[in-house]
């Protein structure tokens, strides 16, 4: 054997030696958790949500209805959702049956998904006013009870319209993502406690704000500015449109129309999300301001964090232009 083939084999073995002997990682070793991936049901429960998680890594935040749908009234699942609901580890609801759609689909879709309804355990909700019907009331007259003892309550699921009530939607997503992600829970607190005050601070403002105007009585498009109302200490006489999309019969209409002129109501508010035309002739018809209020149930996909502070405080705006005298425009 010649001395270069002799240095060849003794550097072989004492390499595979080296390798024989070196720790070895096991071939199964679980991935470390990346992220923690947030759906929400819709725009401001979203909006309020990245307010609250803001700072904290690897965190994403998605509203499942789009940004600028508002309310999910008879919203239908799509298999796009379905996908996003399976690829979630939390879902935010508005709760009260604001997310009806919900129920099956969610677990079927991701059985492991942490569900966190922002209504739990808030006290002070409105209920929701149904409109009875002339034939059932004649039926449950003669049967000896009447509709509110026959049906059951059922509350006004449009917290976020209220900065109030959002404040307390606020605290409620800090302490359920709180318990999802211990590690983060001192930072929700911290940013839902700033947060939830600022938007104290604007109640506050409607509510002073309300103590100033000549006229209280309004008309709203539909029942979703109770809770906004009771800041300001407005009364709503009457909705145009009990269910959203369904808009009133001429017999209805000419009803609403008495019934603005009756109670001195000083103006019907739109809203953004939904066409104006009937407000705007029932208004006309009974000769009262129209003007439009926005509830921030939607807004744009890349809405700034104080979005909704901006748009509550055009509102305020909109009320004192609106209120502070009666008459047509």
């Amino acid at each position: 054997m010649n001395r270069s083939l002799a240095i060849l084999l003794t550097i072989s073995v004492v390499a595979a030696t080296s390798l024989a002997q070196a720790p070895t990682a096991p071939a199964s070793a679980p991935a470390p958790k990346s992220s923690l991936r947030i759906l929400c049901g819709t725009f401001p429960i979203a909006l309020f949500t990245r307010n609250i998680t803001a700072g904290r890594a690897n965190v994403q935040v998605e509203s499942m209805i789009p940004a600028g749908m508002g309310c999910p009234h008879d919203y239908v699942l799509t298999p796009a959702d379905m996908q996003k609901i399976a690829a979630s580890d939390v879902f935010i609801a508005n709760g009260l049956g604001m997310e009806e759609f919900l129920g099956e689909p969610l677990k079927k879709a991701n059985p492991n998904i942490v569900v966190i309804d922002t209504s739990e355990g808030i006290s002070d909700l409105i209920e929701l006013q149904e409109p009875p019907h002339e034939a059932e009331n004649e039926q449950q007259a003669a049967d000896g009870h009447n509709q509110a003892e026959s049906q059951p309550v059922r509350h006004n699921p449009h917290l976020f319209a209220s900065p109030r009530m959002a404040a307390q939607v606020v605290r409620n997503i800090a302490a359920g993502l709180a318990k999802v992600d211990p590690a983060g829970a001192g930072l929700y607190e911290r940013n839902a406690k700033a947060y939830a005050a600022r938007l104290e601070k604007l109640a506050d403002e409607f509510a002073e704000m309300g103590k100033k105007l000549q006229a209280r009585k309004i008309v709203t498009e539909h029942a979703v500015f109770d809770y906004l109302a009771r800041d300001a200490g407005l009364e709503i006489v009457a909705v145009v449109e009990e269910t959203p999309g369904q808009e009133p019969s001429a017999s209805e209409m000419l009803g609403l129309v008495r019934l603005i002129r009756n109670s001195s109501a000083a103006a019907v508010f739109t809203e953004p999300q939904y066409p104006a035309r009937v407000a705007q002739t029932v208004a006309m018809e009974a000769g009262v301001k129209t003007a439009v209020l926005d509830p921030v149930a939607s807004g744009p996909d890349d809405a700034a964090p104080d979005y909704y502070e901006k748009v509550m405080r055009a509102n305020i705006q909109t009320l004192k232009t609106t209120l502070e005298s009666k008459g047509p425009q």
